[in-house]
């Protein structure tokens, strides 16, 4: 039997921070990435929505269909059934629209999470990666610089060609970037 497959959009995209096996380059036809907050995590986060659009991200597999791990990594989210669209077993995580808002100067997108997520899209597809990324990408909200004391649990060593990509982007994107205070990234740590 074949283990079924999760598709990874943003933060599952780099391989650094997972050890699924059989990471492979993949496609989502019909949905589109978002960034929201839900009352379950602390800062905003990734998400998806049905939409006409395609976006890149990876599919890998979730041995012996033991999905309580993942789950536990995803817990803000639905396990959505999208095998349709591919030809295995596969699943796509979306937050629970009923329960996210968009992100808000007291839910901001981390600094330091959209690093490891540009950082992934590099390296599955080079220099279209991290522009297919903010192309693709949706509900932008005020951005926490916590990069020199990273909240994100899975925050990854950051090079200076993806902080010059993602600090472009941004700027071309007219998105607030607000300084981190130490106080502050310690309440969304603990969050």
């Amino acid at each position: 039997m074949t283990a079924p497959r999760f598709f990874g959009y943003g933060s599952l995209v780099n391989l650094a921070t997972h050890a699924y096996p059989d990471a492979q380059p993949a496609t989502l036809t019909g949905w589109r990435r978002t960034w929201v907050h839900a009352s379950a995590r602390p800062v905003a986060f990734l998400s998806v929505e049905q939409h006409d659009s395609t976006i890149h991200g990876i599919t890998a597999q979730v041995p012996g269909a033991d999905w309580a791990a993942l789950d536990a990594r995803e817990h803000a989210y639905l396990r959505r059934d999208v095998s349709h669209l591919f030809d295995h077993d596969t699943a796509v995580y979306e937050a629970d629209p009923d329960q996210t808002a968009p992100p808000s100067a007291q839910h901001p997108i981390l600094l330091s999470y959209l690093d490891v997520v540009i950082s992934g899209f590099q390296t599955l597809m080079g220099d279209a990666g991290p522009a297919h990324f903010f192309e693709t990408t949706t509900g932008w909200g005020p951005i926490l610089d916590d990069r020199a004391n990273p909240a994100y649990p899975r925050a990854q060593p950051l090079t200076p060609a993806i902080r010059d990509t993602v600090d472009a982007a941004l700027s071309g994107l007219s998105v607030a970037v607000q300084p981190a205070e130490t106080a502050l990234v310690d309440v969304l740590r603990r969050g």
